[in-house]
């Protein structure tokens, strides 16, 4: 979000119960409320420097609003703090997101491999931005502009697995509901299909597209997600398996890669779920 055009919001509120995210967070915020006080500078004079409303400046500086990098360089700018404060982005960055979505784009960014099944939606690694925008608005109680943009922001910065080096090897099948329900309407359809298509043009993945014709597999429960690492470990998830809990034991994991397996030998090959999505586009 600019500064011109969100001076009511320049970040994020702050998860209490993230210990480590509230840390840095007040870290960040004494030292912005210390430089402004040694330049003899007031909240709303600042405030209005740097494009933000008072009360958010104290926000800020109270620990209680995370700053966006925009916020951080204007400030830095006004209290010419020679780069100083714009630094302290990089550690900001890593709090910016809910924790249990650090967590999970942690383990992402470690995997070698990762198997996913989605049954309702689109795997958050498929999704376009404006796509995963319109599909967390259907959430209920609905999410506030603020929670919204978070998490559509978290949601894009795992896509960063994409661009690492060794590729890590994505694996994908997909129900064929997922492909014609159109959220967000039938241009965001459109052009998400357009997306899964240069997705699956890439060499290190895989999608494959399940039939809604093909009703007798294992897959019926719920989605199932399985990332393996370069040690040689793995963790797993099921929507009807384990109590839905992260899985790390061998035999659990086994028992997820079964029923992985056999839902993708059921699936349309990969070739095939590439044609597959080409006509649904034609028809979209």
């Amino acid at each position: 979000m600019s500064v011109n055009g969100g001076a009511d919001e320049p970040g994020w509120e702050v998860d209490p119960d993230d210990e480590w995210g509230v840390a840095v967070i007040a870290t960040v915020g004494r030292q912005l409320k210390l430089r402004r006080e040694a330049v003899g500078m007031r909240a709303a004079e600042f405030g209005t420097a740097v494009g933000y409303g008072e009360d958010l400046v104290y926000k800020v500086e109270g620990g209680k609003r995370i700053p966006r990098r925009e916020y951080l360089e204007r400030a830095d700018e006004v209290l010419k703090a020679g780069g100083l404060i714009a630094a302290t982005w990089e550690d900001v960055k890593k709090v910016r997101y809910p924790k249990h979505v650090r967590d999970l784009a942690k383990m992402e960014s470690r995997a070698v491999e990762s198997l996913s099944y989605g049954i309702h939606n689109l795997h958050g690694l498929l999704q376009t931005e404006e796509y995963a925008r319109a599909l967390l608005g259907t959430r209920r109680p609905s999410l506030s502009e603020d929670e919204l943009e978070r998490a559509v922001a978290a949601r894009m910065a795992r896509k960063a697995i994409y661009d690492r080096a060794p590729a890590p090897e994505l694996s994908f099948v997909q129900e064929e509901v997922t492909l014609r329900r159109p959220i967000g309407g039938k241009m965001v359809l459109r052009r998400q299909l357009e997306h899964l298509l240069d997705v699956a043009r890439l060499r290190h993945v895989e999608i494959q597209v399940m039939p809604t014709s093909r009703g007798d597999h294992p897959g019926t429960g719920g989605r199932i997600q399985v990332l393996k690492f370069g040690d040689g470990t793995a963790v797993g998830r099921a929507d009807d398996e384990f109590d839905n809990r992260p899985v790390t034991e061998p035999r659990q994991l086994r028992i997820l890669e079964l029923r992985y397996g056999i839902i993708r030998a059921e699936a349309l090959t990969a070739r095939e779920s590439v044609a597959f999505i080409e006509q649904l586009l034609g028809e979209t």
